[in-house]
């Protein structure tokens, strides 16, 4: 998922208030009726979206569309792991609790949403009990219960071969979630025990191990409501049942999806939404090309996030008044390639660490667009996650890669010579061309690497996230991006170092490590409650990493987003990697 940076639980009373501040800002600078934005049509200047809302007014009406060169994993909120899905999916689909629509790491904040409030922790950390708000409706006015959000936690994570590409946390940390087979399996209908709901308001989770940073886990759209009844597995993302402040109109697998207003929507019952828009479009396979030039037409919104592509790029930050509309951030994120552990020779250490001495991160960095978009990286963690601590284990004379070393470890490691595979996203064009950097350095110590494309929607279920398609096709090398599911060190790390986080399907571990001490650190974390010991064992999981050699940092991520003119209330939240918060972005086109 995406990134986000500050650690400590904030307290429900903390986290309402810093609502209150966003919506004073919203609705305190324009009027309804005053069809025009606080700024006149002038540039707010560059990086205005990561410090205030930009653009901020409460006129409704008119369409907001929103742009993607290639389709999602799924808009089912319990089958989907991409960050901005995490966040559009939250117009229709409501969390127990979620992040401040605020800038920069004031989005980090977390708030109750679904739920009244923050969890109640009990038994040291181990049991976690919510309260949901009252009044709250499915969009055909049936009342959403605390069954419900239960039900949608077994859909998301224990039907791992019908719904395979979320995160499975609440699989790994539930009392008896390793034998639970899932709803579609249960035939006692009777649910994971270790979720209760002892009555229609209130939800309580048991788990095996203490686990600090709970209500980060419960902000995820897994624990959005699903009505039992109406779900149809893998097909419910043809028929989703809204729990929030827009509802399905159309839905078009491969093409386009179209929301509209929900009616049964109670403002009353959300504090966060606001309902600007009348309809909500998006679009999905747009040439790259087109979507840069459809925002900075201020026609359409990036809804992948991650920046312009190079030729904009390139346009704009030579332009004052066109970097003028431009935010360039750190998103908690980091751009690296993992290397496989499971598949020789790379099961060998001595021929990962030739892979690292061998790579020229200046020649990435440079093929993703320069420093704009990211800082050259030699460490897991990116500098705006609590645990990092600056270190490079495989320095280099200017980060450009030291083939001696690279063919010294060649050596240790038996080889002359390997012939493998390298896989990257055939719909990231600057993906592609940091993947092709890679090749060339990495060809000059006798590492012969072949390009191997898939598309982003299909890359962790048909391709590179199946472990046995990656022994079976000789992946060696996978070009990957990540960010914090949740702003920490464990949510960053987890997920893609953790043994238990490999799975057969929809795998982010693309390594395949399952290394006994970083496991073992990873579950001390999370069960310590003291913030500066919790940063102190991420740092040693980061440093074990690197020693195992088990992915190469390439950069660390920087977005570069164009600020569409036409749209309101825009703000760039590391909640969110910098992209532009969805929750309440509305239009003043007609």
């Amino acid at each position: 998922m995406e990134g986000k940076q500050t650690i400590m639980r904030r307290s429900a009373l903390a986290a309402l208030a810093a609502v209150g501040t966003v919506s004073l800002v919203l609705s305190g600078c324009s009027k309804a009726d005053d069809n025009k934005d606080n700024n006149s049509g002038k540039s707010a200047g560059a990086n205005a979206a990561t410090k205030g809302v930009v653009n901020a007014s409460t006129q409704k009406g008119g369409t907001v569309t929103y742009e993607y060169s290639d389709v999602p994993d799924s808009f089912d909120p319990g089958n989907t792991y991409y960050g901005y899905m995490f966040n559009l999916s939250r117009l229709y689909a409501r969390p127990l609790m979620t992040f401040t629509p605020g800038p920069g790491q004031k989005g980090n904040e977390l708030v109750p949403d679904l739920a009244a409030s923050a969890g109640v922790p009990s038994d040291g950390g181990k049991t976690w009990t919510y309260k949901l708000r009252t009044g709250l409706k499915y969009e055909d006015g049936t009342a959403i219960t605390s069954k419900d959000v239960k039900y949608a936690v077994e859909r998301s994570n224990f039907a791992r071969d019908v719904l395979s590409l979320g995160p499975n946390y609440f699989q790994q940390f539930l009392d008896g979630g390793d034998k639970y087979k899932g709803p579609y399996k249960d035939k006692s209908d009777a649910g994971l025990a270790s979720i209760e709901t002892p009555d229609d308001t209130t939800i309580v989770f048991h788990l095996n191990r203490a686990f600090q940073e709970f209500d980060y886990l419960v902000a995820s759209p897994q624990t959005a409501p699903v009505p039992k009844a109406k779900d149809t597995g893998v097909d419910y993302v043809k028929h989703i049942v809204s729990s929030g402040s827009y509802k399905f109109q159309s839905y078009e697998e491969g093409k386009q999806v179209v929301l509209v207003r929900n009616d049964n929507w109670d403002a009353k019952t959300d504090p966060l939404r606001k309902q600007y828009p009348d309809k909500i479009v998006v679009k999905l396979k747009v040439n790259p090309e087109t979507i840069d030039q459809d925002v900075m037409a201020g026609e359409a919104i990036d809804l992948g996030g991650t920046g312009v592509q190079a030729a904009t790029q390139a346009k704009v930050v030579n332009d004052a008044s066109l970097k003028a509309n431009t935010d360039n951030t750190y998103g908690g994120r980091l751009v690296y390639m993992a290397i496989n552990t499971k598949l020789a020779p790379f099961d060998n250490v001595a021929c990962r660490k030739a892979v690292e001495f061998a790579v020229d991160k200046v020649s990435v960095q440079t093929a993703e667009g320069g420093p704009v978009r990211g800082d050259v990286a030699t460490t897991v963690l990116p500098p705006d996650i609590p645990g990092y601590q600056k270190s490079d284990l495989y320095a280099s004379d200017g980060n450009k890669g030291d083939v001696a070393k690279a063919k010294e470890q060649l050596k240790a490691c038996g080889k002359t010579s390997i012939n493998t595979n390298i896989s990257a996203r055939s719909d990231r064009p600057q993906e592609i061309d940091a993947a092709t950097a890679i090749i060339s350095s990495l060809k000059k110590v006798g590492i012969n690497a072949t390009l191997k494309q898939y598309p982003s929607g299909k890359y962790f279920t048909d391709s590179v996230g199946v472990p046995k398609f990656d022994g079976q096709q000789n992946i060696g090398l996978m070009m990957m991006q990540w960010g914090a599911d949740w702003p920490s060190g464990y949510g960053f790390l987890q997920q893609i170092l953790h043994g238990d986080a490999i799975g057969e399907s929809g795998n982010t571990n693309l390594s395949q490590l399952d290394n006994a001490e970083i496991n073992t650190n990873l579950e001390k974390a999370i069960a310590t409650q003291d913030q500066g010991q919790r940063e102190a064992l991420y740092a040693q999981i980061d440093q074990k990493t690197m020693d195992e050699a088990a992915l190469v940092p390439l950069t660390y991520f920087k977005v570069l987003l164009y600020r569409p003119a036409n749209f309101t209330n825009l703000v760039s939240t590391a909640a969110f990697s910098g992209q532009y918060d969805y929750l309440n972005i509305g239009t003043t086109k007609k």
